[in-house]
């Protein structure tokens, strides 16, 4: 098996993406390959360009055109990645599709499921088969993730669910949403946390299968939540900047998680933040309001 690190970034051409893939291109190794892929072939041959030339840099960076959308493509590159590298060390997934306060919420949803969930879905179904023993998994989700965000009715959709039903579940919420019946079966009008909350399942759903075979060889399954992080993504809902952190300082305890020489099994197929895990059923539903600040 080639020994050297292998690691891929999804929505990474501007960004958190881009901050990890710079920080990744800086704490790996010249023998290490980093991928920035996002969904805009130009902008993601402009990004790796920067990154791969800017001061710091250690690692091979290069760029390839990824939507994950398309489960198909997805798949198709982390078989490629294996028959070329023997496997995959690192896969961060971080996909999201923007949303806009100037449009409803139901709007939106089917650009920001299929991006976030399905995207997510995708690269957990793809990529864990390719993963390094050591290897690291992560979705970057949200502290909105955790199942007690979510009205009680909805938690059995998602408790102890596999990727299967939380893929059924996503698809039942979307039809809610498109039926005008989402409300009154509990879903909130702000598709932010049903979305985190399927993030995280899904990453549950994918860590209980493997569990005992991925602490053995010191594996990592795992969602983060990054904070505040002053992107495009959030920028047009943020009413208080004082607590926003720029995409690079958010970067940098994922790249810790990521990067440390063992994994702590206590994280395993947990939602982390700031190298504490949240506690899977705590939260409470959001209250509906005109603007809401994405945590």
């Amino acid at each position: 098996m080639n020994e050297s690190r292998i690691a891929l970034v999804t929505g990474a051409n501007q960004g958190l993406g881009r901050a990890l893939v710079e920080g990744l291109a800086a704490r790996l190794g010249p023998s290490d390959l980093v991928l920035l892929t996002g969904r805009t072939p130009q902008r993601v041959e402009t990004a790796a360009r920067e990154v791969a030339h800017a001061r710091g840099t250690r690692s091979h960076v290069t760029g390839r055109a990824l939507d994950v959308r398309d489960a198909e493509a997805v798949e198709a590159l982390a078989g490629e990645l294996a028959e070329r590298y023997g496997s995959v060390h690192t896969v961060i997934s971080n996909a999201v599709a923007p949303l806009a306060p100037d449009r409803s919420q139901a709007e939106q949803a089917d650009d920001f499921i299929d991006v976030a969930n399905g995207g997510a879905h995708a690269v957990l179904r793809s990529f864990a088969p390719v993963l390094r023993p050591g290897g690291r998994l992560i979705v970057v989700a949200s502290s909105l993730g955790t199942l007690g965000h979510l009205d009680e009715r909805l938690h059995p959709l998602f408790d102890g669910a596999s990727l299967d039903e939380v893929e059924a579940a996503v698809e039942a919420w979307r039809g809610a949403i498109h039926a005008g019946t989402a409300q009154e079966e509990g879903w909130p009008v702000w598709v932010n946390p049903p979305s985190k909350v399927a993030q995280v399942a899904a990453v549950r759903a994918v860590a209980a299968e493997r569990r005992e075979r991925d602490l053995a060889e010191g594996t990592l399954i795992a969602a983060v939540c990054p904070g505040m992080v002053d992107t495009r993504t959030s920028r047009p809902w943020l009413s208080d900047y004082r607590e926003v952190r720029s995409p690079q300082d958010a970067a940098e305890p994922i790249l810790d998680l990521v990067l440390a020489a063992e994994a702590d099994p206590e994280q395993y197929g947990e939602l982390i933040r700031e190298g504490a895990v949240l506690p899977w059923h705590e939260g409470t539903p959001p209250v509906e309001q005109e603007r809401i600040v994405i945590p």
